[in-house]
């Protein structure tokens, strides 16, 4: 039953760390239970998996931990054969170090391999909420706000605490704007990447800079929360060119999905309750032909779906001010 680890294909960051190529996701969104995401954790190391994308606004790295400890604990696996990696929440981006020291008291590892700023805002709003909530507090992007959120994770790595420091939800124009500020450069960037959501200009701008691009919702995420769900979003795993080569292989589209952002050179982190050790099998099984991977190339629709709504500041138009489509950032204090 499932796949030896070192069989699985690995990743080199920018910094010389190995890092698999296909994770677990452990955002449940408001249909799965903490308690089932962590047994799919446990199954999930258990079939081969080695690196696991935890957040604390998930709200379930207790569970995990305990699942961690068991594993540790049962000699199923080592903690440093794992890739163990969280993220700080948008109302902790003044105390960074409470929020590590707490996310590694909770998933019981010692220490973190990845650190991620997991907006690029301090735009907190409570678990649950509306599509149309919106936090009065709420700021646009600022460059100093953000190194100094960055500057604290720095000063983690040097204290031994994270091995290596991630970025999320970021833009070229905001890029632009703190690339150049990095003391230790991140390994990863977390982005929305999907066969209907390419990003191509954002993910060439990452691997030019030697950041490895991190795919969350790699399967266009059907059961994503309901209020992130709009009329107008397509459906990638229902696209006749997608299904069509899934017909070819004898696979589900999901599987498509994934050996697609692989063979591009992507990181998937798909979050699955049951389908964990098919994902994880995938990575070695036939590849898709370069004509299957020019296909899925002409499936790009913008398909953008974590629209953000929720993290709007007072004064923004819409969800498309959060992400600079025009080529500069929208109401930012001090961009230069």
């Amino acid at each position: 039953m499932g796949l030896k680890p070192e069989n699985v294909p690995q990743l080199t960051l920018n910094n010389g760390m190995k890092i698999p190529c296909i994770g677990l996701g452990t955002f449940g969104s408001d249909r799965v239970s903490a308690a089932d995401v962590a047994t799919a954790v446990g199954g999930a190391i258990r079939c081969g998996y080695r690196l696991i994308d935890c957040a604390a606004c998930y709200g379930n790295e207790k569970e995990i931990g305990e699942v961690f400890h068991a594993a540790f604990e049962e000699g199923v696996v080592k903690r440093e054969d794992m890739f163990i990696m969280t993220k700080v929440w948008n109302d902790m981006h003044r105390r960074v170090e409470e929020s590590c020291d707490k996310s590694i008291a909770d998933l019981q590892c010692d220490y973190l391999d990845i650190l991620f700023i997991h907006w690029p805002f301090p735009n907190y709003h409570a678990p649950g909420c509306d599509v149309d909530s919106r936090n009065p507090d709420s700021k646009p992007f600022s460059v100093a706000e953000f190194m100094d959120t960055y500057r604290q994770i720095e000063a983690l790595v040097r204290k031994g605490k994270v091995r290596a420091i991630g970025i999320s939800n970021l833009t070229i124009p905001k890029l632009e704007q703190v690339v150049d500020k990095f003391e230790i450069k991140p390994v990863l960037c977390e982005t929305e990447l999907h066969p209907c959501f390419q990003q191509q200009e954002l993910f060439d701008y990452l691997v030019a800079h030697e950041i490895q691009p991190v795919g969350f919702m790699p399967l266009g995420s059907p059961r994503r929360p309901e209020r992130d769900i709009v009329a107008t979003d397509i459906e990638d795993m229902k696209m006749p060119e997608l299904v069509a080569i899934a017909k070819a292989h004898n696979v589900h589209p999901a599987t498509i999905c994934l050996k697609w952002a692989i063979q591009r050179g992507q990181l998937p982190i798909p979050f699955s309750v049951h389908n964990y050790e098919g994902n994880l099998e995938c990575t070695v099984t036939e590849p898709l032909t370069d004509e299957e991977m020019a296909t899925i190339a002409t499936l790009e629709r913008d398909n953008r779906l974590v629209k953000g709504q929720v993290f709007l500041w007072p004064g923004a138009n819409d969800w498309h001010d959060l992400w600079d489509e025009d080529g500069f950032i929208v109401d930012c204090p001090d961009a230069k």
